[in-house]
């Protein structure tokens, strides 16, 4: 029987995917003011403030290590502005030159395409309107996880991310969790 508790949690906009803030400056929503989640749990792959979607949470430090892995592909669907172009999306795939902790690191070979805007509800700051130009979805399939590296990905090669939602860990979806909505799960398969 495993003592350890996991969860999945549908991250909003703007939180910080911690339990404490370091940071004294502003006051940041955190994810403790989402769920009673008990002591000692910690957030797996994080997501930046901005980005939203599926996040995993357990209280087991060796599964944490596991996720974070170069095993398991994180699934991103991906709001970027313009109409992305074939020639964008191939760069994507075959590694794109960004910026790492001060150096030049090329992303390694992913799977990116074209989606159908997948209808997320808006979320509770609003992107921008169709006034400032049009938008289109793409999937992009990492097994890495940089700081920020889709992002930089996406600008890397012309198209800037307005949005960003992680709908997959490994086999692990976000379906139809609704925003905020924490799931207690039996681990990660």
């Amino acid at each position: 029987m495993d003592k350890h508790k996991h969860f999945i949690l549908h991250k909003p906009w703007g939180y910080l995917s911690q339990f404490i803030n370091n940071q004294t400056k502003r006051k940041k929503k955190l994810l403790g003011e989402l769920y009673n989640f008990p002591e000692g749990t910690m957030a797996i792959g994080r997501l930046d403030y901005a980005s939203e979607g599926l996040l995993f949470l357990t209280t087991d430090g060796k599964v944490s290590e596991e996720v974070r892995s170069n095993k398991y592909e994180k699934e991103y669907y991906v709001q970027v502005d313009g109409i992305i172009t074939h020639e964008a999306i191939e760069k994507l795939k075959k590694g794109v030159e960004i910026g790492f902790e001060g150096k030049k690191y090329i992303t390694k070979p992913c799977k990116a395409f074209l989606i159908d805007d997948p209808n997320f509800p808006l979320r509770s700051q609003k992107i921008r309107d169709d006034r400032h130009g049009p938008t289109s979805w793409i999937s992009i399939i990492i097994k890495e996880g940089k700081f920020r590296q889709v992002r930089k990905m996406t600008a890397g090669v012309g198209f800037p991310t307005l949005r960003l939602i992680r709908v997959r860990i490994g086999e692990i979806k976000l379906n139809s969790l609704k925003v905020g909505e924490v799931l207690k799960v039996d681990g990660f398969n």
